[in-house]
């Protein structure tokens, strides 16, 4: 099948993600600063408000007016008991020397060195980042619940070239690399927490699907949604088809998918030997795609794309001779045996198809 992919031009999405970076690294040193501020408002009154007052008292004491550039310093060689200057006599001055080492301490000790290193080295503060990346995102899909069947969403979305936030309450290494790769960060956290939902960017989704596997979890964590935002298009992964049912009528769920309905037509195309995909439901009629090689003798063979189209109420929307195939063949096309074709029909006649399909003998 042919791969669908969403492509911006070059140099929009050079400024696209140059744009969403800056905004990330602006959120994420805003975080930080939230965190820090407290220790690094105290050192900038200690160095330039304590260095200024510390040269208006020399100056009163006798001594001569020292350049303002230096009194920081000052205070600086004062905070790590190296003065560059001899200890006065005056107790006002005195005071200085004793209460700068204790205001460096309450500094180091609430963080500010912690601040500079990992605001040069982010790789530290990997979900902080990732949260401000995905704080950027605009119009992304969220899937919440990164198990086997969520990881296959998510690449499935990549694929697409679909931007991505993903929501887990944990991350195993394997996961995490994956993710790293396709690109997609991921919010750590319990996502029923409207903090979580706000960190993916719920409000601004174009979807989200939930994809864990407990139906009542699922349920809670598609009212949460719907309450964070009425307009958002949900997805939700279903067991129990009577719960599914419910949660599309009565909670506005635009889709929900149940476990035993995607996996009946894979059971049933295999007893049959063939592929079939999805079912889906138009009107109340079951429609089905599924993949088959023409056998010998088989009613395809020898009959041309158009012609299987008009008399047998079938779409072929892929033709496989070898090493082509063709999406959506020309109708002159001739079929033959050995060849592979993706179908798309009623449910009803899928039966009748593979069966038809069938060499004399082997019925």
């Amino acid at each position: 099948m042919a791969r669908v992919q969403l492509v911006l031009p070059r140099g929009q999405r050079r400024i696209t993600r140059l744009s969403r970076m800056l905004r990330a690294l602006w959120r994420d040193t805003s975080a930080l600063w939230q965190e820090f501020r407290v220790p690094f408002l105290v050192f900038l009154i200690a160095t330039l408000g304590g260095g200024w007052l510390y040269g208006e008292l020399l100056v009163q004491a006798g001594y001569p007016r020292l350049p303002y550039v230096d009194l920081p310093y000052l205070m600086l060689s004062l905070m790590v008991l190296e003065s560059v200057t001899d200890l006065p006599r005056e107790p006002q001055l005195v005071a200085f020397w004793y209460i700068m080492p204790p205001i460096a301490i309450y500094i180091i000790g609430h963080g500010a060195v912690d601040f500079v290193r990992l605001f040069f080295n982010r790789g530290e503060r990997r979900r902080a980042w990732e949260e401000a990346v995905a704080s950027t995102y605009r119009n992304h899909i969220i899937v919440l619940g990164v198990g086997h069947v969520g990881l296959r969403v998510i690449r499935s979305l990549a694929q697409m070239g679909v931007e991505i936030v993903a929501i887990n309450l944990t991350m195993e290494d394997e996961i995490d690399d994956e993710l790293s790769k396709l690109g997609v960060p991921c919010i750590v956290a319990d996502g029923r927490l409207p903090s979580t939902m706000e960190k993916a960017g719920l409000e601004h989704a174009r979807a989200f699907i939930i994809c864990t596997s407990e139906d009542y979890l699922n349920l809670e964590l598609t009212m949460r949604a719907r309450e964070f935002n009425p307009n958002v298009r949900i997805v939700v992964r279903m067991w129990d088809n009577q719960f599914a049912n419910q949660l599309h009528r009565f909670m506005g769920v635009e889709a929900v998918v149940s476990a035993s309905d995607l996996a009946a037509p894979a059971f049933a195309g295999a007893a049959l030997g063939v592929e079939i995909a999805h079912t889906l439901q138009i009107h109340g009629i079951d429609y089905s795609m599924l993949r088959l090689k023409v056998e010998p003798g088989s009613f395809l063979e020898n009959a041309t794309i158009g012609e299987l189209q008009t008399q047998h109420d079938m779409d072929i929307v892929l033709h496989a001779r070898g090493s082509n195939a063709e999406v959506h063949p020309d109708n002159s096309i001739p079929v033959q045996a050995g060849d592979t074709l993706v179908l798309f029909a009623a449910h009803s006649r899928i039966v009748d198809i593979v069966t038809r399909n069938r060499t004399p003998t082997a019925l």
